[in-house]
Formats: structure tokens, C-alpha cells, sequence
């Protein structure tokens, strides 16, 4: 298995995880439930698998989400996170350029820049997580302590209550 940025920057944390393999069919529209194919494709609970989702405010700052699959981002909680009047996703035609990533393989870790990160709460309940290794395929299993210790990100609520 390839190295990607995440994974070398694990390593270079000396931060342990794991990596897994699934089977890419290109299927990563939002709309369709990417994150809660991954973890169908991968035999695990979808509220373990954390979704990246990449934001730009108001002020034209990129900002990163880290959501579970199982729930929607609230902006009213996102906007309040990041102190920004308006928070919209980038455009998926945006997204390699400023993360290196593209849709579907997106990690919180080990983008072109470093951009403030927020991970949803609710990462605390797990004892390991599975994020983006970097390429579509492949996931990163890791403890929440040390995913949030490796993005640098704020433990905030995210949630949109339905």
C-alpha cells in the first residue's frame, strides 16, 4: 500500500493507526451516502466513518469539517465554530487545488495547506475512527485523541438535529 501525505504524517507523529482497503467505484455524491458506502464496503458501523468537508466563510477563509457519516452538518453550528456569518462548501472543481485531495479521498489530514479544523463530537464515543486515508480506497482506522491531536482541530458540535 502506498504512503499518502496522511499516512506520513502519522508517521512522522509517531501516532499509531491502521490503514484499510475497499473497493472504489467511484461512487462519492453526497447525496448518494459516499461515507455510508465506505463503511457498508468495509463491514463497520457508518457513525465510525467521519466525512471531510471542506468550507469557505465569508471572509473567504477555508475552513475543514470532520462529520460522521450517519448525521448532516449544521451550518448554524459550523458558522458559530468557525466565527463566520456564512460558511458554503467549496466547489468539488475547487477541491484539489486546495487540498490536494479530490472528492472521495479527501482527508482532514495532510492537505496543501494547513486550514482550521473542527471534528464533531461525537468522535469522542468511538474507540477508533475511520477518516480518508488521503486516495478514494483507503481509510485511515485511528483514536479520536489522536486524530484531533494530529488536525490541531476543535472538538465542536456539529450536528443538525432532524
Amino acid at each position: 500500500m502506498k504512503k499518502t501525505n496522511a499516512m506520513r504524517i502519522l508517521d512522522g507523529a509517531k501516532i499509531k493507526y491502521e490503514c484499510r482497503e475497499y473497493d472504489d467505484d467511484g461512487e462519492h455524491e453526497l447525496e448518494r451516502g459516499a461515507a455510508e458506502l465506505t463503511a457498508k464496503k468495509l463491514g463497520i458501523s457508518p457513525d465510525s466513518v467521519f466525512k471531510t468537508i471542506v468550507m469557505r466563510t465569508d471572509s473567504k477563509e477555508v475552513v475543514v469539517f470532520c462529520q460522521s457519516a450517519v448525521h448532516e452538518i449544521n451550518l448554524k453550528k459550523a458558522r458559530q465554530a468557525a466565527g463566520a456569518k456564512e460558511v458554503t462548501p467549496v466547489k468539488q472543481d475547487e477541491l484539489l487545488a486546495l487540498t490536494g485531495y479530490v472528492r472521495g479521498g479527501c482527508s482532514p489530514l495532510g492537505m496543501k495547506r494547513k486550514y482550521r479544523t473542527f471534528i464533531d463530537g461525537s468522535v469522542m464515543s468511538h474507540e477508533k475512527v475511520h477518516i480518508s486515508a488521503g486516495v478514494r480506497g483507503q481509510q485511515i482506522v485511528i483514536a479520536p485523541e489522536d486524530l484531533v491531536k494530529a488536525c490541531g482541530a476543535v472538538v465542536v458540535d456539529l450536528v443538525l438535529e432532524k
